[in-house]
């Protein structure tokens, strides 16, 4: 199989996250379509083709054909790992045994040659002298080594022998799983080709497949009816949360804030998405190509980060941080408020320590252009950059609960 090289560019990854969620925002907004879409099936052979997703989509089940192609690479490359494991422990060994004979055979060779010039020195030696001890010494020595040399060496030859067979099956082995993933991996690029240019006809003909069944829809139980009757069911479930959460939306100064939270937690919602794609790619390419990522992993913890840190005030706009409740969600509206003026202390002091120290930590990434360790070498300063924006929006949101609280309580008095 060939290998991914792919490092997403720093500008790319970028531009996706600021353009994805403004394209997502606009479609959004023009409202529910029906039946199947071109682009949203060209979208799919691009992410979903090597699983026939483009065809389970459109209902032809033809695209099963995909999925035992698919598993084959799988299995395929499962074994060539394995296979590369035994390949690599091989050569090693085989390295090793060579690397021992080429420095042994040498020493071995001439030893016999220099354990005769030590007996030839012990014959010449005084008896009992120390001329003598040191030959004798020096003999035993060379013996020993020589004995412990040639034992190493034939069992240095011997695992060469046994090990070269094992290599060449592994390298064998290693070769046809590759080769089987490759062509797998081929064919489902042929049939993504096909289908490429089969789309649009494919498109058509599920379309006038749904058209011929509409009249028969109405029909209780039947897979249509319960179809439309489960979109029109999301649909309007989809209709209530955005209601739920635009009901938050104040009038006045406080409402152009809420605003400003709403639709800066809309836009990085979005982000969750190109997560999908992206942890996709990285899946494909660890599995099927074997070469696995850093860039995934990297961009989207550090892009969740973000979208952690911005979506923060949208969350205090629609009530959704965690809190315990018990006694508080039986209050009055008077009650709440003011509880909540007294404790809005502590939030003020998180936001406005969140901010600080998000300032300080972007001045500083800014400063010395900070970059990640990693090979993708990603600038942290817009990241450091989101803790300080966060953090504003946070403060801008808390302003205007704060003005909320103090007008329930005026006019509490008021009608009081």
């Amino acid at each position: 199989m060939p290998s991914i090289n792919f490092i997403l560019p720093h500008w790319l990854y970028w531009g996706a996250l600021i353009v994805f969620p403004l394209v997502a925002m606009f479609m959004a907004r023009r409202g529910t379509t029906h039946g199947y879409s071109r682009p949203i099936g060209y979208l799919i052979l691009v992410t979903g083709g090597l699983l026939g997703l483009h065809r389970l989509y459109l209902r032809n089940l033809w695209g099963l054909l995909y999925l035992p192609l698919f598993f084959a690479i799988l299995f395929a490359n499962a074994q060539g790992r394995d296979a590369r494991e035994l390949h690599s422990e091989a050569s090693n060994v085989v390295k090793s045994a060579q690397r021992t004979i080429e420095r042994l055979e040498p020493n071995v060779d001439g030893a016999d040659e220099k354990i005769a010039e030590l007996r030839a020195q012990l014959d010449e030696a005084e008896e009992g002298s120390f001329g003598e001890i040191r030959a004798e010494r020096m003999l035993e020595k060379a013996e020993t080594g020589l004995e412990e040399d040639t034992a190493r060496l034939e069992q240095a030859r011997a695992d060469l022998q046994a090990t070269k067979p094992e290599l060449a099956d592994a390298q064998a082995a290693r070769e046809l799983w590759t080769n089987v993933a490759f062509t797998a991996f081929l064919l489902i690029c042929a049939f993504i080709l096909l289908d490429a240019v089969l789309l649009p006809a494919m498109v058509r003909t599920a379309n006038e497949r749904l058209d011929a069944a509409r009249p028969e829809a109405g029909a209780p139980g039947s897979l249509e009816a319960i179809e439309h009757a489960a979109e029109k069911r999301l649909d309007e479930v989809e209709a209530d949360e955005v209601q739920s959460d635009m009901a938050h939306i104040g009038t006045g100064w406080t409402g152009a804030i809420d605003r400003l939270s709403y639709y800066a937690g809309e836009f990085v919602s979005y982000w969750a998405v190109i997560a999908v794609f992206c942890y996709y790619f990285e899946v494909v390419a660890r599995y099927v190509f074997n070469s696995p990522t850093i860039w995934v992993h990297e961009g989207m913890f550090l892009m969740f980060g973000m979208q952690y840190l911005i979506a923060g005030a949208y969350a205090a706009l629609t009530d959704a941080h965690v809190k315990v409740d018990v006694f508080y969600a039986e209050w009055s509206a008077r009650r709440k408020a003011a509880v909540d003026l007294v404790t809005s202390i502590f939030f003020f002091i998180f936001a406005g320590t969140l901010l600080v120290t998000g300032w300080i930590f972007a001045m500083d990434a800014t400063r010395v252009g900070e970059v990640s360790f990693s090979e993708w070498k990603i600038a942290y300063w817009p990241f450091k950059w989101a803790i300080a924006v966060g953090a504003v929006l946070l403060i801008l949101q808390g302003i205007a609960k704060l003005a909320r609280d103090v007008a329930v309580l005026r006019n509490s008095f008021k009608g009081a």
